[in-house]
């Protein structure tokens, strides 16, 4: 499978051919659907086998002190399972790290190199590492994580116990990107991502902002209105926007 080559300083690259097998790597449920959603939904309406990578149970994503936080990580799992149904996707996997606990240590980053290895996805997406005043410290773990996933799942001297072979992805997309180089036209597949995001009830005061149902026509426009933005520098109605990195 060939792409196109990196896109010059200030220039954009638009709409990857359709991999085969795509891996998005994501800190918490909700993560993955928030930053490539639609692309996911794109890709697999076109035959990609598209996986998600969920790295911390989401434990404290509520703001309720007294939700039973083991009964939280079953919902919040169970919500993301939905929600990836609702892109296409053929697995969703969680490694249950401790929710604002996640570190992109060692021991991490095997379980990443696992995932890609067993995986082989053409294409990985994940949260940007480097994209400046980043608050949450598990988005820019899980980036981070992605990262250096990817440098050891390709090289047979890291983790070898594993006893997989090396695999190297051709393509890395970032989102939230600190800086934007390529788009993914998504027009067509907004709707299968806001059908993904509200699956996520447990996160509709918080993340989502929406208290009541009334409350849901202006989440869903606020999410078309930033679709719109990203895709204006190229012409489309609706983009996801991506740092591209190809050289892995």
């Amino acid at each position: 499978m060939s792409y196109p080559a990196p896109a010059p300083t200030g220039e954009l690259t638009c709409d990857l051919p359709v991999p085969g097998r795509a891996l998005a790597i994501g800190a918490h449920p909700d993560d993955i659907d928030f930053g490539c959603g639609a692309t996911l939904a794109k890709w697999a309406s076109a035959g990609c086998a598209v996986y998600e990578l969920v790295l911390t149970d989401g434990s404290k994503g509520s703001w309720d002190p007294e939700h039973d936080r083991a009964q939280l990580v079953a919902l919040r799992q169970d919500e993301q399972r939905a929600a990836a149904a609702r892109l296409g996707a053929v697995e969703v996997r969680f490694l249950d790290n401790v929710d604002g606990e996640l570190d992109s240590g060692l021991a991490q980053r095997a379980e990443v190199c696992r995932a890609i290895r067993d995986v082989r996805p053409d294409i990985v997406l994940g949260h940007d590492p480097w994209k400046l005043y980043r608050l949450h410290p598990d988005h820019r773990h899980a980036g981070l994580l992605a990262v250096e996933g990817i440098v050891a799942a390709r090289d047979p001297h890291f983790f070898p116990e594993q006893g997989l072979p090396p695999h190297r992805p051709s393509q890395l997309l970032l989102w939230e990107a600190e800086v934007v180089d390529h788009l993914e036209d998504v027009g067509a597949f907004l709707d299968a991502k806001l059908a993904a995001l509200l699956c996520h009830r447990s996160q509709w005061v918080s993340t989502l902002g929406v208290e009541a149902e009334t409350d849901r026509p202006a989440f869903e426009a606020r999410i078309r209105q930033r679709a719109a933005e990203a895709g204006e520098s190229a012409g489309v109605t609706a983009a996801e926007a991506f740092k591209r990195i190809n050289r892995l």
